[in-house]
Parts: C-alpha cells; structure tokens; sequence
C-alpha cells in the first residue's frame, strides 16, 4: 500500500516532538503514528530490569500495535491516540534492529499517511517530509543522531520560537558545511498553520487527496 511518510525528529528529548506529532495528527484525519523507542541494555546506568524498554528488548525488533498493546495516559502513543491516530505501532528496538523495526512497522500501516517519531530510522528509509524539532535552551545536549535528521530535514521547528536560536546556531555550524545544507525553512508555533499546508501539499502531490 502506498502511504505519505512524515518524520518527526528532534534534537533532544525534550525538544517538542510528540507535541508537535500531536498537533499534527489532529489536523490529519485518518492517519497513523509510529513510535521509535532505541533502547540498549543497561542504558539508563541501571539494573537492566529498572529501564523502561530494557525487559522488552530481545533478539528481534519488538512492534506493538493497536490501542491494548499502546494505549497509556502517561506515555507519547497515548497522546497519539488522543489526537485522533487512527492506528499507533510502537517499535523498540536495539541499535542493530533499527532498519528491520521501522520496516515491519511501516508494512502494518494502512491509512493514507503516517507520522514516525524518531531520528535513527532516518538512516534507512525515505520519508516524503522530514522535520527537525527543537527548542531554545541554549544547554540542551544535542544529539549524536541529529546528524542524520538535519542531513534529511525538509523544515526545521522551534518549538517555542521561530526566531534565529541558539540551537539552530550550533546546528548550521556544527552539520551545514558537511551536508551541504545551509538554508532550511524554519517554522515555529505561530507558523503551524503553515507547516501543516506544506504538509497537506506533499501529500496531495502523492497522493491527490488533501487531509486524508
């Protein structure tokens, strides 16, 4: 089935990804979301029972799909499904099942588009519009898979400004020179309405239906 791929990365953690995913699915009726969590055994410096995905990785990619296997007040699939997802797959994986996880996931998919939350996957598959996420703090650690999401951004977001940040400063100096990429179209939260227009016009060209 042929669908509109929108990525959705970010430079951090914290950086505004899931609210913005939200924001869009709720404008896009009918479309999916994809959850990519990367987890590493004892990544949190822990036990590795005390990580939130390290019990759940195994010798295979794991893909959750549905509202029982997805569904959590407190976690980013839930708020997919409050946005009005119609389907959210959760995909954790281990560094090395990054490429086999976001392709099982996207093979469950069957809406006319879909949102992925994610940087690594970017690595290996083509998406129709990438957007980099971030935000002004200024001592915000970018990253180390922000190379592969700025080199694939389409647009790039602040999420709490649309004015020239600190963050976006330390992004074109630190990648533009190696990507080739210097000039990026850079939105922010009074700009929604039209980064969800370029949105509706990538899929439109796709698939010539707009917000479906």
């Amino acid at each position: 089935m042929s669908f509109t791929k929108i990525a959705i990365s970010g430079t951090s953690s914290e950086s505004g990804k899931t609210t913005l995913m939200g924001q869009l699915l709720r404008e896009l009726p009918e479309w999916e979301a994809i959850k990519m969590t990367r987890g590493h055994y004892r990544s949190c410096g822990k036990d590795p029972h005390a990580c939130c995905v390290s019990d759940l990785l195994g010798n295979e990619p794991l893909v959750r799909s549905g509202f029982r296997e997805t569904f959590a007040d407190d976690k980013d699939t839930g708020r997919y499904w409050e946005a009005g997802a119609a389907n959210v797959h959760w995909v954790i994986v281990t560094e090395d099942q990054v490429e086999r996880g976001i392709k099982l996931a996207l093979a469950r998919v069957q809406s006319p588009g879909v949102l992925i939350e994610g940087n690594s996957f970017l690595k290996y598959v083509d998406v129709d519009f990438s957007v980099l996420v971030m935000n002004t703090n200024e001592k915000t650690r970018i990253k180390g898979s922000t190379r592969w999401a700025f080199e694939k951004a389409s647009a790039l977001y602040c999420s709490d400004t649309a004015e020239e940040t600190s963050t976006l400063f330390r992004l074109k100096s630190k990648y533009s020179s190696d990507t080739g990429k210097d000039e990026v179209p850079v939105y922010g939260p009074a700009d929604f309405g039209k980064l969800l227009a370029r949105v509706q016009h990538i899929h439109e060209l796709r698939t010539g239906v707009i917000g479906h």
